[in-house]
């Protein structure tokens, strides 16, 4: 198997966490160290959580994610549990969380005036359709409002033509000096995962392995870090 040079400044590449046991997660942390340039912890995935631990074998910034179930994620228990975890991630200095934009306002104004040092990801997936150009650039405007640190629009792909729509918030956001992570879910979105980051995206999500991937049409680690040397 040919090996990927380490000569080149690659685009960012973040690796979900997706095993539901403790000691799987830790060992699966281990393993995307060397291979990620950030790596995002899914709470929402595990049985018992013990977020100390596992942020002790990171070497590599980490994303702090819950995810409910209706935004695509496992979690089934209530908000303020769920939040919770993510407040435990704060006191730990992790590097970012990832909320929900649907989230309750009031436990979303909380967490954005109790940040410290963490930054906030603030995101939206449409895990059945990608909106229009226009309705995209309406939910931007009031995301932005809202004053997180980076934004994350996330569509599903039912058209090779609806990775366009996403991708073009890039652009927009960077004259903005705003830092944004967009791209399309689904077999047909895999092309906007791979250009995203190249286009200025802040980073893309691509998995250890095939069979561990946190949504669909997402790559796994290797596949898409040799995309980009082949397209030089």
């Amino acid at each position: 198997m040919r090996r990927l040079s380490n000569d080149k400044t690659w685009p960012k590449v973040c690796i979900p966490i997706v095993e539901t046991e403790m000691s799987e997660g830790m060992k699966a942390i281990e393993e995307a160290n060397p291979l990620a340039d950030l790596i995002e912890l899914r709470m929402d995935y595990l049985k018992k959580i013990d977020l100390i631990s596992l942020t002790r074998c990171a070497r590599k910034p980490l994303i702090v994610t819950n995810r409910r179930k209706e935004e695509g994620g496992k979690y089934l228990g209530g908000e303020k549990k769920r939040i919770e975890i993510l407040e435990q991630a704060i006191d730990l200095g992790v590097a970012y969380i990832d909320i929900e934009v649907r989230t309750e306002r009031p436990l979303l104004k909380k967490l954005l005036k109790n940040r410290n040092r963490t930054q906030v990801i603030l995101s939206f997936h449409d895990h059945q359709r990608t909106p229009s150009a226009k309705e995209l650039q309406r939910l931007y405007d009031q995301m932005y409002g809202l004053g997180a640190d980076i934004l994350k629009v996330v569509t599903f792909a039912k058209s090779w033509e609806d990775n366009l729509i996403p991708l073009s918030l890039i652009p927009f956001a960077k004259r903005e000096g705003y830092e944004i992570v967009t791209f399309c879910m689904g077999e047909k979105g895999r092309m906007s995962r791979i250009f995203a980051p190249m286009l200025g995206g802040a980073w893309t999500y691509a998995s250890l392995r095939n069979h561990r991937t946190s949504a669909p049409g997402q790559l796994n680690v290797l596949e898409i870090r040799r995309i980009w040397e082949n397209l030089g």
